[in-house]
């Protein structure tokens, strides 16, 4: 096993004899998932959602202090601030599966440590130290790519929610129930931060999938009416795409609309599998972006395109995200397409 089964047990007893933990987690399904997955285990702490950028930075420092955990857990982030962490004073377990990195002062937990090809999502293993709350770890997992072992016994439990278990996560995401399960969890931390949190902590308290897809209870309905109300501003947005007949689709929507770029990413990868998607929005002077790719390894062909640019980026094999220069966006685009074209000789 990647992260062994005394990790496992080392992390569930941490967080068990915790009585402050504070868990920061990525603002996508697989971190919400993983965060619900571990509180509900103990029903202790408090979550914070990082938002905004793929590292944990200095930045959080004060709501750490203000809320003096005597633990931090850190989730599905791809990167910490070696700063941040010189300057926390209790420990920090650190779980994750994106391209490893090298961090002192932090427990590190990370599959492709020994297997770069193993990145289950951070949900598999937060629901391996849990024990408890299947359905959220399948949506945690699914949403993130990834069919995990126990899908089949999530269809048998609910069958009208998934009907029959695909290799392909695709067929799921969009052509089934579960879909809109794991659109729920995504869409619901778009937008305001205390809204999210709202979301978040009524999640911590729903018992299965019922409550939401069918709007069972009052609690249930909020979270469903929260995700439609944002799914009509992503649907306008994957509206305005256009098809074209290069390799490389480029789709930039308004920097005054909420940030869908992986889930539009995901999307649009179902259904344009033999392009490279370069989806992304300008803020701040930065094209912030999500490629996806069926074909390529993304990580090689973006590090190389970067080079003359001002940017960075990373992510999984398929799966990457990015931040460049707003100017220098345009130069970036023809580095990637003139590398595919080399690639392809």
């Amino acid at each position: 096993m990647a992260i062994s089964k005394k990790d496992i047990e080392f992390i569930r007893e941490k967080i068990k004899n915790s009585i402050r933990p504070l868990f920061l987690f990525d603002d996508d399904a697989d971190g919400l998932c993983s965060f619900l997955l571990l509180y509900r285990m103990v029903r202790e702490g408090k979550g914070i959602i990082i938002k905004t950028s793929p590292e944990l930075t200095t930045k959080y420092l004060k709501q750490v202090d203000e809320y003096s955990p005597d633990l931090i857990v850190v989730l599905d982030k791809p990167i910490i601030e070696q700063e941040f962490l010189e300057k926390i004073r209790v420990p920090v377990i650190w779980i994750d599966h994106h391209e490893p990195i090298k961090r002192h002062n932090v427990l590190y937990f990370n599959p492709r440590i020994k297997n770069d090809e193993d990145n289950r999502p951070t949900s598999y293993w937060a629901y391996k130290i849990s024990q408890k709350d299947m359905w959220i770890a399948a949506i945690g997992c699914i949403a993130d790519w990834y069919v995990p072992p126990f899908a089949k016994e999530f269809s048998k439990k609910y069958p009208d929610i998934l009907k029959k278990v695909s290799k392909d996560p695709a067929k799921i995401l969009f052509k089934s129930r579960f879909g809109e399960l794991a659109h729920a969890f995504n869409f619901i931390l778009k937008g305001k931060t205390a809204e999210s949190l709202a979301c978040v902590k009524i999640l911590t308290r729903i018992k299965d999938p019922y409550e939401i897809l069918d709007k069972k209870t009052a609690q249930g309905k909020f979270i469903y009416n929260k995700y439609k109300t944002a799914k009509k501003e992503y649907d306008q947005i994957l509206s305005g795409v256009r098809a074209t007949k290069e390799e490389v689709l480029v789709h930039i929507y308004s920097a005054d609309r909420t940030s869908y770029t992986a889930q539009l990413s995901n999307e649009l990868l179902a259904r344009y599998p033999k392009k490279m998607l370069i989806i992304g929005r300008e803020k701040s002077g930065e094209m912030r972006c999500s490629l996806r790719s069926k074909k390529y390894a993304i990580p090689p062909k973006l590090e190389k395109a970067l080079e003359d640019v001002r940017g960075y980026g990373g992510g999984h094999t398929h799966a990457c995200g990015a931040c460049i220069n707003a100017e220098d966006f345009p130069r970036f685009v023809q580095n990637l397409k003139e590398i595919l074209k080399k690639s392809r000789k």
